[in-house]
């Protein structure tokens, strides 16, 4: 057996079949195409993670005036655990830090603890919350530290302060 080599590239517009099959695979609501297009037309960092030629995983990142955000961060199903997310939120630090950003924030549902303990992995803190931030199917248990009758579901909101990356391994 062949061991794929993995590649970080730009997302472009001819990613958007591949990347909008993952996002809608991944989320219950899902970005629109024309969101991503945006996306891609106002200079946000758009990542993509390609095993040979294929899409594994993708994140959307915008930064300005010192800080940065990761907007969407997203693995195909059929290809977790095998560290993608990990390296697709490292490159995004590497990315920002590039454009001067001194801290990367995110917000992640409260009931996604497999991505809460990546990010925290990797340096994160949580900061705050959003109540009700995220929308749910109707009839889900989101297992939040509050439940409400409006089918939402709180977000924490972590950051990370980048001034402390001395070299690529800090990351």
């Amino acid at each position: 057996m062949t061991e794929q080599t993995l590649s970080i590239r730009t997302l472009s517009t001819d990613d958007l079949p591949q990347v909008l099959r993952i996002e809608r695979a991944c989320y219950d609501f899902p970005w629109s195409e024309d969101l991503m297009r945006n996306c891609l037309e106002v200079g946000y960092h758009a990542l993509t993670l390609c095993e040979a030629d294929e899409i594994r995983g993708y994140a959307f990142a915008s930064s300005g005036a010192g800080e940065s955000h990761i907007l969407n961060i997203c693995v195909d199903p059929a290809h977790r655990g095998q560290g993608y997310a990990r390296t697709l939120v490292q490159q995004c630090i590497a990315t920002v830090m590039v454009h001067a950003a001194k801290v990367i924030f995110l917000e992640v549902r409260e009931s996604n603890h497999a991505a809460i303990a990546l990010y925290e992995s990797l340096g994160f803190v949580e900061i705050g919350r959003r109540d009700n931030y995220y929308r749910l199917r109707p009839g889900t248990n989101a297992k939040s530290r509050k439940t409400n009758r409006r089918n939402r579901e709180d977000a924490l909101v972590l950051s990370r302060d980048l001034t402390i990356i001395k070299t690529a391994d800090d990351i």
